[in-house]
């Protein structure tokens, strides 16, 4: 039997990014060591420090945004990303900033247990280039959603 070799940086040939190994370690790390609580809000203020800029101001800002919308979600990083679950250790929301995976967008993300549900179809997942008032006062409305 053949053996194939798989170039691991090529999406193509089924192997995953240096980034999407990176991010399966730190998750793996994260399942480790499961903290709640103030350990998560640490956890969550390091990997926004960690962030090269644009990225890291508008995650200071969108982390401060959620805390004020929903205080009741517990802070904790996911994948090496921020992100805030509900009692039951649910992701609610997440954000992704752009250099993770070299978008040239940051992400904000909500997961199923999120309550946005409207009709047979809602968006998700959100890009932003920028925070401005309006998209500050969007993003409370839908954390608020979210949290039901």
């Amino acid at each position: 039997m053949a053996t194939r070799k798989i170039n691991k940086t090529d999406k193509s040939s089924g192997g995953f990014t240096a980034e999407e190994r990176a991010a399966m370690k730190e998750r793996a790390r994260e399942l480790k060591n499961a903290k709640r609580g103030a350990e998560g809000e640490k956890d969550v203020l390091a990997a926004i420090a960690k962030m090269p800029e644009p990225d890291r101001t508008m995650s200071e800002r969108l982390h401060k945004l959620i805390r004020i919308a929903a205080p009741e979600l517990l802070p904790k990083t996911w994948y090496g990303m921020p992100a805030y679950a509900n009692a039951d250790e649910k992701i609610i929301c997440f954000f992704r900033p752009a250099s993770k995976f070299k978008d040239r967008y940051l992400t904000l993300g909500f997961n199923d247990a999120a309550r946005l549900d409207d009709g047979a179809m809602w968006p998700t997942s959100f890009a932003l280039t920028k925070l401005t008032a309006s998209e500050e006062k969007r993003i409370g409305e839908l954390v608020r959603k979210a949290v039901g």
